[in-house]
């Protein structure tokens, strides 16, 4: 027998395999089917920390046209929450209704932690886990690296003591110290960081002269950053570890697994290949521990990380010295 069940941010998954953000999770029919197809676990599309802002700003603004008192609710008055946020809110609700696989919502975090308050309602609305997706360009010549790493700590630290249910971050590589930043993460009391974040990428249309997006989706190529991470922070952090980009089939969730991760993350491939890939995905899985004799994940997961690896300082190799001879 092949069992896939893993366990992350203390959620039991039927298997590791995890339906990312995105428009493929914005809606209960998609989980519904998500979950028909075998997936473990679903992570919201993200709400962003501008809609709430911007949601909370036009509602105060229509209140005093009506001549309401604003010194008869606060900021975060929920009684005046908007329609994105309540739209949000019944996505959980449905969801966690309508299917049993774990519902993980997702906020995307730019700028504050004003906008805490609403995990509160994320939490009542029935959420098993928050993902925050943050991060922070440092591109702000004035501020310190020692600085915009505190901001990170701050928001988890808050979050934190605002609910109760897991907390993930979701993590980019733009760190000067990433090693020790994800340590500090860990020790934050977070149940699981994802290695890593995809962001919006410009490029320049050179007949038009206008900025325009590029490299929509993650490319096979993609996995290398985060495979490399996984297997160097294996076992070396006090809380789970997902990945997360160039994730493409089931090699790469084998790979990752191999690495230490408890679970992966996966959204362009089943753009580029439909949702139904998941089954194709699942079954290379099963298929290879068949032939490898594995029964369970935990088997092998960590195999080939830094610490179990008989050749440690390959991870940390990065000129081409042989490939190039």
């Amino acid at each position: 027998m092949i069992d896939l069940s893993t366990s992350y941010l203390g959620l039991n998954l039927r298997n590791p395999i995890i339906v990312g953000s995105s428009g493929l999770t914005d809606s209960v029919e998609k989980i519904q089917k998500i979950e028909e197809l075998g997936a473990g676990a679903v992570v919201l599309k993200s709400i962003f920390e501008e809609e709430i802002f911007f949601e909370y700003d036009s509602v105060i603004k229509e209140a005093e046209t009506i001549g309401v008192s604003l010194e008869q609710f606060d900021y975060f008055d929920f009684q005046l929450r908007g329609k994105k946020l309540n739209a949000y809110l019944d996505l959980i609700r449905g969801a966690k209704a309508e299917t049993s696989i774990p519902i993980i919502a997702s906020i995307n975090c730019v700028y504050s932690y004003e906008w805490i308050a609403f995990a509160k309602e994320i939490e009542a609305a029935g959420a098993d886990a928050i993902e925050l997706n943050m991060f922070f360009l440092p591109s702000d010549f004035k501020k310190s690296s020692q600085k915009q790493d505190d901001v990170y700590c701050e928001i988890v630290e808050k979050l934190i003591n605002t609910i109760t249910i897991p907390v993930s971050l979701k993590i980019s590589y733009y760190f000067s110290n990433l090693g020790h930043m994800i340590q500090r993460l860990s020790n934050s009391g977070v149940s699981g960081i994802v290695l890593f974040n995809r962001f919006f990428s410009p490029d320049i249309d050179i007949e038009t002269l206008k900025i325009k997006p590029s490299f929509v989706f993650s490319s096979p190529s993609d996995i290398a950053q985060s495979l490399r991470w996984i297997a160097i922070m294996s076992q070396r952090v006090q809380c789970d570890l997902a990945a997360s980009s160039g994730i493409h089939d089931g090699e790469s969730v084998i790979k990752q697994i191999l690495a230490g991760a408890q679970a992966v993350q996966m959204v362009s491939a089943f753009y580029q290949k439909k949702i139904v890939f998941i089954k194709d995905v699942i079954k290379t899985l099963e298929s290879w521990m068949r032939a490898h004799k594995y029964h369970t994940l935990q088997e092998f997961r960590g195999k080939l990380s830094q610490a179990k690896a008989d050749d440690p300082a390959v991870y940390e190799r990065m000129q081409f010295m042989k490939y190039f001879n």
